[in-house]
């Protein structure tokens, strides 16, 4: 039979975690997938935008070489109807020998002026072009896969955002079915990622955060044989160009960088709601939720005895009320 210090021991044990972490932890896995189908619901929307704005280029060039063949055409047919029957030959081939030399001309000076005039700007600005719609084509499709959106892929990881989380996929061996087999070191300014490999432990990512993390509401599970998922907490809600200090970043421009509404706590959903509310009103004409307010307190003193309105009808047209007269 167990000794009473013994069964202290084994209790102890056999407690778990700490109180209220696994209430956390739920609930932080929960708001992660929640956070996803938002997401996912505000990309199908950004690619459909940007695929309308992707897809023509005027060709320019092409209209130009044609106007220069017509050109020619023309002016040797006049020049064979101008003439007579019997110099037709001669007149076609002097027009033509023209034509040739004419053509010459132009071409030497169509390149001499390319070299320095506005075709060499037109094929520049059409090689931006293209080269701006293969990166935008690139980041549709980050953007198209949750692992991605708002982020980028590594050689060892993949990343993703939003306003307030960072999520990183570190990609382990097959072999790695265990949380035994992983080991992560989690700081506010830094990080490391290793696995178990034989009797050896090798690293898969390290380095310095480009911006500090929350410790106590990030979290990390593992993918059995395909990645470690750490779920990290921002710090300062800004928008990260990469994840470690050194490496290659992204162009913050072109990701989605509006605000999902899942992160939007309830005093600040309650702000954006007023101020809809007060933009429909004033588009209708009406009183806008501050005016209102006014209005009510006006209202309890219009009918009051020794008021000079006492008996009069309500009319809210006789008050100027500015938004910054009322406090909500």
């Amino acid at each position: 039979m167990a000794s009473p210090l013994q069964m202290t021991e084994m209790s102890k044990r056999q407690d778990g975690l700490p109180p209220g972490v696994a209430e956390k932890m739920v609930l932080k896995t929960f708001k992660v997938f929640e956070k996803l189908a938002d997401q996912d619901r505000e990309r199908q929307l950004s690619e459909l935008q940007r695929r309308e704005l992707g897809r023509c280029v005027p060709p320019a060039l092409q209209e130009l070489e044609l106007a220069a063949e017509e050109t020619v055409e023309q002016s040797t047919e006049a020049a064979q109807t101008e003439s007579s029957p019997s110099d037709a030959v001669d007149v076609s081939a002097a027009a033509s020998s023209a034509a040739t030399v004419s053509l010459q001309r132009d071409d030497s000076s169509s390149s001499s002026s390319n070299s320095s005039g506005p075709g060499q700007s037109a094929q520049g600005d059409q090689a931006a072009a293209a080269s701006a719609i293969s990166t935008e084509g690139s980041r549709d499709k980050l953007q198209a896969d949750p692992d991605t959106y708002n982020g980028a892929v590594r050689e060892n990881y993949s990343w993703s955002q939003d306003y307030t989380d960072v999520e990183i996929r570190v990609f382990v061996p097959k072999k790695v079915v265990k949380g035994k087999q992983v080991r992560v070191n989690l700081q506010a300014s830094s990080m490391q990622v290793c696995v178990m490999e034989g009797t050896e432990e090798k690293t898969l990512m390290e380095g310095e955060f480009t911006h500090k993390i929350n410790t106590e509401n990030s979290l990390w599970s593992l993918e059995p044989g395909s990645c470690v998922v750490l779920s990290l907490s921002k710090t300062s809600e800004v928008w990260w160009s990469a994840v470690l200090k050194g490496e290659a970043e992204i162009d913050i421009n072109q990701i989605n960088r509006e605000r999902s509404m899942a992160t939007v706590d309830e005093e600040e959903h309650a702000v954006l709601d007023r101020l809809s509310f007060d933009y429909h009103q004033k588009l209708q004409g009406k009183p806008q939720s501050h005016e209102m307010k006014v209005h009510d307190m006006l209202k309890k003193g219009w009918d009051a005895e020794g008021s000079p309105f006492r008996g009069q009808q309500f009319d809210p047209s006789m008050f100027d009320i500015p938004a910054s007269a009322v406090q909500f």
